[in-house]
This record gives C-alpha cells, structure tokens and sequence, in this order.
C-alpha cells in the first residue's frame, strides 16, 4: 500500500554517518529562481555527508535531454537518481528507465504523472499543491473583501502548462472563486500561461493592460510571474495600491517586492525542505530501505503581516 506522509523537516532523518556512492540529478532547469534554492540546498547538504557526491545537470528544459541524463546515470552506476521533471506527463519513461537498472529513484517538487503507480524503489517529494493555489486564492478573496468588494475581476497567469503544479495551482484557484470560502464573486477575465518566467508575464500583463478592461487581481502560478505582472502594471503607471497581486514560492525577490508594498501576498514552498527530503530519500533507497512513497513540505501563506518568519528561508 502506498502511504503519504505529511513533514515539516525532513532533513532530521540524513545524518553525517550517511554512506552512498554517487547520486545523480537531473534537474529541468538551472535558470529558474526557485529551483535554484532547491538544487543549492541539495548541493550544501550532500557537501556535509560522508560518502555522498552529487552529479547535477541541467536539462535545460527539455525533455528529452533530461531523458539522457537519465540513462546516462543508469550507464555510469550512480547508487540512486533524482529528478525534477521538465515534463510531469513525461515521467514514466524515466521510472521504467530505472526500475529496469534496478536504481532507486525520486521526484523532487514536481509530482510526476505516474506518481500513484511508481515500483517501491521510487518516491516523490514535493508540497501538496491541492494548499498552494488554495492559500493564495483564499487571501486574494480576503483582501478584495477587505477593501469592501462585492464583486472583482481578476487576470490569472499561469505556469507551464505541460507541468502539474500549473494545472494544480489553477484548478485550486477555480475551486476558491466557485466556492463558499470566498466571500466575494470573482469574474476572471482571462488566463494564460508565462511558462513561469518573469519577462513573458510582464509582456502578457503589458498586453492586457494595452486593452483598457479594468480588473481588481491578479493570480499568478508562481511569484516570478507575479514580479512580470508586477513590473508591466508599475510600467503602465497603475496605482499599485489599488490592485490585489499574489503568487506562490516566497522567492527572496518576491518578499522584497511585498516589503515595497507591491506584492500582496505569496506561498511560502520550502526549497530546501523539499531539496533535503529529496536527498534523504535517494540515500535510504540506495542502501535498500523503505520510505513512504509521498512526503509532502507544508505550504504556509506569506502576508506582510508575517512576512519577517520567511526573509531568510528561500
């Protein structure tokens, strides 16, 4: 039976005495902000262990590519795999790869589409995204009701859409406005993807802005999109206190933009967390122990309010 388990720490369980050969990692790509404190935090771990090297790629966000760094650590005998899917529908290629090498293999932030069927040598670990679109879409509704809206408009900008946590994270927005939790009828103009990245939401807000509809929110899949909508609407001189702007991550440049009064509220996904889980994970299945198959990092909302218990973690 497959089990999940919820932690907030999941580093206590790697210890200095840890003994692995080398841990392959493959992750989709290096030029990403988050992933970024994810990959260094597993590199700084791994530097503190006995017997653990790291060989990290980069899949430059291409699958196939990350498909033969795959195979090629499965030819160069790593003791276990980690990945960071480029493409979570494209993910059972890469469990049958290892599972027929008879290497173990783990999933790290982004759940892969096979995640219910993977063989007991493979786990995924990652925040549950059914919290993270669901936290930042229930403060929006907070704060539009707070400034005394019965009715809003919002634009949603999301990530890639080939990836889960972008489906997800869109889903739970849906989910929040149709719901009862709100508390406010959100109308949503219209929504479309940035790829995650900060420069094509800050066209695609520049683009809507350019139509002269007015809206009250933005929601976006992540903060570095958030931080596109947030430049765009500074550009097209929008009083930037009269619009609700959110995003997921906590990213380091996302809460200087909340402390500037610009970003309104974000979802703290613990990067290192995940990273370090990751790497426990690899290591006590090199060594042929069980682990529970889901382990799951808690999302937290960050609002200026709380803003000071996350300046230092991502």
């Amino acid at each position: 039976m497959k089990k999940t388990l919820i932690v907030a720490g999941f580093a206590a369980l790697m210890g200095s005495s840890a003994m692995a050969d080398d841990i392959g990692v493959s992750m989709a790509l290096f030029d990403d902000n988050f992933l970024t404190v994810l990959r260094n935090g597993m590199i700084e771990q791994a530097k503190g262990m006995d017997g653990v090297n790291l060989q990290v790629e980069d899949a430059q966000n291409d699958v196939a590519k990350q498909l033969d760094q795959i195979n090629n650590f499965i030819a160069s005998g790593v003791k276990a795999i980690i990945v960071n899917p480029v493409d979570t529908s494209a993910t059972q290629a890469m469990s049958d790869a290892a599972a027929a090498a008879n290497i173990p293999l783990v999933y790290v932030n982004r759940e892969p589409i096979n995640v219910d069927s993977m063989p007991d040598n493979q786990a995924f670990v990652a925040s549950n995204e059914a919290d993270s679109g669901t936290l930042e879409t229930k403060e929006v509704c907070r704060l539009l009701k707070e400034a005394g809206k019965t009715e809003a408009s919002a634009y949603v900008i999301m990530g890639e859409l080939s990836n889960q946590a972008a489906v997800m994270r869109t889903k739970d927005i849906h989910d929040v406005i149709g719901g009862p939790d709100c508390g406010v009828k959100i109308t949503i103009i219209d929504e479309q993807t940035s790829n995650w990245r900060r420069d094509e939401a800050q066209n695609l807000m520049t683009n809507w802005l350019s139509t002269g509809t007015p809206f009250d929110a933005v929601i976006a899949n992540n903060d570095e999109s958030a931080i596109g909508a947030i430049q765009a609407l500074k550009a097209g001189g929008v009083d930037m206190n009269a619009v609700v702007v959110s995003g997921v991550d906590a990213t380091q440049d996302a809460l200087a933009a909340m402390q500037a009064g610009e970003l309104d509220a974000t979802v703290f996904q613990d990067a290192a967390g995940q990273g370090a889980g990751a790497l426990a994970a690899a290591i006590a299945l090199s060594k042929g122990e069980a682990v529970e198959q889901k382990v799951y990092i808690p999302f937290k909302l960050v609002t200026p309010a709380n803003i000071g218990d996350y300046l230092k973690k991502n």
